[in-house]
């Protein structure tokens, strides 16, 4: 125990060094002050070598330090290099190379950044010499990257960033010796690294730590010292590295804003994008691609498409400057803008799902140079260009066409008097099977087409009558990901537009300043729960039921809300109880099913039942998950309903009951057991016998007062009653009571966990308070009652009735209809608020019932790129084609289809399931005389060899079909989609930043009303 505390005073002692260091660092009027630290006196880090009879943890987490070291030596050895390599033999040139006013800006930060790290360094070695006493470097991170002045020294690098390179660019551009001074440095060096490459390292730097220190808490058990260091730490590292992120994402948005604003011609769209209200979305380098009539590819051209909050602009892509200033500086191009539309008249147009124009309406298309060239339908048939691949749509009908003619001949083919072995009923139905299976892989190209396929129904300038013109644009994706992102981005930018999110938050942080920012949840819509107005009803819980729907097409899921159905329960007092189920599966929710119980509903918990083997797992994934899914319902009459749900199927499958018939307040199921928390104050533990039913497995008594809410962590649940909250252990059951609040009369309403804390909120005040989940120690305490809240919802106190914790973001809901969001971090730390809250715009006229979040991910078949979309829907020709390189898919798209040569003498072996007719009854009936030979009869037959189904019989390499992409065989992508749901009575708007009163919609003050809000999708 004395070597613990004598490293503890030794590690305060360098934490407090560190600490006088770094401060004095930043002491100087000036800004900072230039501290040499010599490697004499305090040498770099060195770890011991590593001692017997270390356990496998502590040997990993020797490792994991080792790499802490290593990489913060590398990077601190790359900023001297830019100190010394380039900005000391550039400030000392003779004759000058650049001015001292223009290097000054290149590296601007940077001496102060290396400083910074410098004075970690010292702390970190002392650290290292200590480790076999401490083994603790969390609280190292918290004290040297917490400070306020080093997140203000790289914002600062961060936001010139891109003003440093472009100060490059244009040395490398006006100054030839610049140039050549840079080739020379990049050439003497041992790996060649650019300048570039080196000054884009504190860009990357924490994101690096982030990584090292999420590795070295996966290694750290709980109860060991170092373990609420690290997660502090992590916390603190998750926070700086989002801050700088959205800078760098602003500045990079700004400047390329700027480039293109350069560009345009027209006045007004050039002052819309220099104003501060245009905001960029997204903006992606496409390939524009023209189809011709057979649907090969004519023409494919680089284009650089810019998402705004309110406009759609495609812009050409000039020449992006000399290649040897390109490859040591990226080099931003120069845009001309080839068109623009309003974001709300851009539709997406799927492969074979044309939108229907109305009768005056043309079609204009993008080939002609000037804009108000115009081509009618009749034109369309003959013109050079064709702005879709039309092949494989033309080819369904086709092949629906033959199998409708097939169908009749099959019914003549049965009228026929004689036998014949090849021609009969058999036989036509194997035709009628075969074609059947081609329309499904046909429909199945279509889809695969869409997957990096986006076309856009673009409104062009009106003909000289006066009439719309549209025309259809046709752009190819990297991937399958970024089709998914532009179509969801569309849809919610068009969402972003609407009056309720124009202002949707207002900002705490600026109480004149309304906000309403792409990345802030959209509300998607609000709708009433109920089809009877009743307003003795009352809502009471939700709950997410994920069901994968199938049948959803590619920009559907991209679209839609999370996949699955929304369980919404409610009832009057002593009265019967209702539940509405919703479908998720299309942007707004859609009523299904009303279920009617025996007594009012005060919880809902989703149950999955886990599969046995992951076989069967990925199999009940196929089919929906319909039979995994349990819906357990808590009723005020005690009893707990157990639904199993298939879609929208619903049957109650198991009925549990308490022995006083105490009201069931909360429910929540762990991996062993199901956990009812009562009236009471006890806890009702269900499990499973050896027989596997379920029963009542014991009661865990926790006072006087309700359980009001339970909380499920990894190994133990979380049960309040009163002002305490009990920890019961997961296996044992075992309990640990503690105190939450000084105010026995207070009791807990409200637990939402993230990370390895838990936010809790009570049932009076507006405060909320954070725990950790394993010392059980506070860790911070908010009061969301601030002033600029109260002054403008024109409400004198706030308290809080539903908690939810959802993509980093802590959702407060309140007495008062307010809804409230605070940004907490995302990763294993400690969920602290990091930042000024938001309160929407949209709220409920009475107290928000319940905040509950959906999330699913998409189909894993969605994110395919397989090669059905490779094969015939796309050939060679292809001319005027920027970049090949850089888009694969299109290097495999020139390979199967061979022009028109291709097609002569191609035929398609019609076969499902015959492999040969010989064993079929009569003689086979051919144009060839009884002297037939007896080879030139087999080889009428389907042999084994050519009886593989639907095989090209003269290009047997094509007809191989669905073949994962061995590039892309090991991606493990997951597109999470994610909304967050609101209940409570009536829906109103807030009227603005200065205004207290608010407005109501008319006659819907007393229904029970859902507010859904729509998060971008996140990879």
């Amino acid at each position: 125990s004395s070597s613990s505390s004598s490293s503890s005073s030794s590690s305060s002692s360098s934490s407090s060094s560190i600490n006088q260091s770094i401060n004095l660092l930043f002491e100087d009027d000036a800004g900072y002050l230039d501290v040499a630290v010599s490697e004499v006196k305090h040498p770099p880090p060195q770890l011991s070598p590593m001692p017997e009879g270390l356990t496998s943890q502590q040997v990993v987490r020797r490792h994991i330090l080792s790499s802490i070291i290593q990489s913060e030596r590398s990077y601190l050895e790359s900023l001297r290099r830019i100190l010394q390599e380039y900005h000391r033999p550039l400030m000392e040139a003779e004759p000058r190379i650049l001015s001292p006013r223009k290097i000054r800006p290149i590296f601007y930060r940077i001496r102060e950044i290396t400083q910074c790290h410098a004075m970690f360094q010292i702390a970190l070695a002392s650290r290292v010499a200590e480790w076999d006493s401490s083994e603790k470097i969390g609280d190292l991170f918290v004290a040297s990257f917490s400070k306020s002045m080093v997140l203000d020294v790289y914002s600062e690098y961060v936001n010139n960033f891109t003003n440093a390179m472009a100060l490059i660019k244009k040395a490398c551009l006006s100054k030839p010796a610049f140039l050549e001074f840079l080739k020379k440095k990049q050439a003497s060096s041992i790996d060649r690294i650019t300048l570039y490459g080196l000054m884009v390292k504190p860009i990357q730097r924490f994101p690096q730590f982030i990584l090292l220190l999420q590795d070295m808490l996966k290694n750290t058990s709980k109860g060991h010292v170092d373990r609420l260091p690290l997660q502090l730490a992590l916390t603190e590292l998750e926070m700086l590295a989002e801050k700088l992120n959205e800078q760098k994402r602003v500045a990079d948005q700004i400047a390329e804003t700027q480039q293109l604003a350069r560009t345009v011609s027209d006045r007004l769209l050039s002052k819309q994008l220099n104003s501060e209200q245009g905001s960029l979305v997204l903006c992606e380098t496409l390939i524009e691609m023209v189809f011709g009539e057979r649907g090969q590819v004519l023409k494919s051209k680089e284009r650089k498409v810019f998402l705004f909050d309110d406009v759609l602009i495609c812009a050409n892509i000039n020449v992006k400057g000399p290649p040897d200033i390109s490859s040591l500086v990226p080099i931003g191009p120069k845009y001309t803008i080839k068109w623009s539309a309003p974001l709300q008249l851009v539709q997406v147009v799927e492969v074979g799902l044309e939108a229907p124009q109305g009768k005056d309406t043309k079609f204009q298309h993008c080939a002609s140079k000037r804009p108000s060239t115009v081509c009618t339908s009749a034109q369309n048939k003959t013109s050079k260009w064709f702005w879709a691949p039309p092949r494989l749509y033309q080819e369904l009908q086709e092949l629906q066409h033959d199998l409708s003619v097939v169908e009749e001949v099959t019914l003549l083919v049965g009228t026929l008097q004689g036998t014949y072995q090849n021609l009969n009923t058999t036989v036509a139905q194997d035709w009628c099977l075969a074609l059947q299976r081609l329309i499904r892989i046909k429909e199945e190209q279509i889809q695969s087409a869409n997957k990096c396929r986006l076309r856009l129904q673009v409104p062009g300038r009106p003909d000289k009558s006066g009439r719309p013109v549209s025309f259809m644009v046709v752009f190819n994706t990297a991937n399958p990901l970024s089709k998914i992102s532009w179509v969801n981005r569309l849809h919610l930018a068009k969402i972003a537009l609407r009056e309720e999110n124009s202002p949707g938050w207002l900002c705490g942080e600026d109480e004149d300043r309304s906000i309403s920012p792409f990345w802030y949840p959209l509300l998607a819509c609000h709708m009433p729960v109920f089809a009877a107005r009743t307003p003795e009803r009352k809502l009471q819980a939700a709950l997410h039921n994920p069901v994968h729907c199938s049948l959803l097409g590619f920009s559907a899921a991209s679209t839609s809300l999370p996949q699955g159905y929304l369980w919404v329960a409610g009832g009057e007092e002593s009265s019967q109880g209702q539940i509405e189920i919703f479908s998720l599966n299309r942007p707004v929710p859609r009523a299904v099913k009303s279920l009617q119980v025996g007594s009012m509903v005060r919880c809902l918990e989703h149950v999955p039942q886990p599969s046995p083997t992951e076989e069967t797992e990925t199999e009940s994934h196929k089919t929906s998950m319909g039979n995994s899914n349990n819906i357990c319902v808590g009723l005020d009459d005690g009893r707990i309903l157990v639904y199993g749900s298939v879609d929208t199927a619903v049957q109650c499958l198991l009925t549990l009951t308490n022995p006083e018939g105490c009201p069931v307040l909360c429910l929540r199921h762990s991996s062993r057991f199901l956990f009812a928390g009562l009236r009471n104050g006890t806890v009702m533990v269900y499990g499973r016998n050896s027989s596997g039913k379920v029963v009542q497995d014991r009661c865990v008594n926790l006072g006087s007062e309700p359980v009001r809410t339970l909380l499920v962590l990894d190994d133990s649940v979380w049960a309040s009653c009163g002002n305490s909250v009990t920890v019961i252990e997961g296996a044992s059951l075992n309990t640990q009571k503690f105190e939450v609040h000084p105010d026995p009369m207070v009791g807990v309403a409200h637990m939402a966990c993230a990370g390895g804390g838990v936010w809790i909120a009570f049932s009076e005040g507006s405060s909320v308070r954070l725990f950790h989940t394993e010392t059980l120690e506070l860790l911070q305490e908010i009061n969301i009652s601030t002033p600029s809240t109260l002054m403008n919802t024109g409400q004198t106190s706030i308290r809080v009735t539903s908690l939810l914790i959802c993509q980093g973001l802590l959702w407060v809901g309140t007495a008062q209809g307010l809804i409230i969001t605070l940004p907490v971090p995302k990763l294993e730390g400690i969920p602290k608020i990091t930042g000024k809250g938001m309160t929407s715009f949209n709220a409920h006229c009475g107290p928000v019932d319940f905040l509950v979040s959906s999330t699913s991910s998409l189909s894993p078949d969605l994110l395919k790129r397989d090669s059905l979309v490779d094969s015939p829907d796309s050939s060679n020709g292809g001319e005027d084609r920027s970049d090949t390189s850089s888009q694969d898919s299109l290097q495999q798209q020139q390979q199967p289809y061979q022009g028109e040569g291709r097609s002569k003498g191609r035929c398609v072996m019609l076969q499902y399931k015959l492999r040969s007719t010989s064993g079929l009854p009569g003689r086979p009936l051919t144009a060839l005389g009884d002297e037939v030979s007896v080879s030139s009869l087999e080889s009428l037959e389907h042999s084994v060899e050519d009886g593989s189904i639907y095989e090209f019989s003269d290009d047997p390499d094509v007809w191989v079909r669905g073949r994962p992409c061995e590039r892309e065989g090991g991606r493990r992508d997951r597109v999470i989609s994610t909304a967050v749901i609101s209940g409570g009575k009536g829906f109103r708007r807030l009227k603005g930043a200065s205004a207290a009163a608010a407005t109501r919609t008319s006659g819907e003050s007393l229904e029970n009303v859902l507010m859904v809000w729509q998060l971008p999708l996140t990879v």
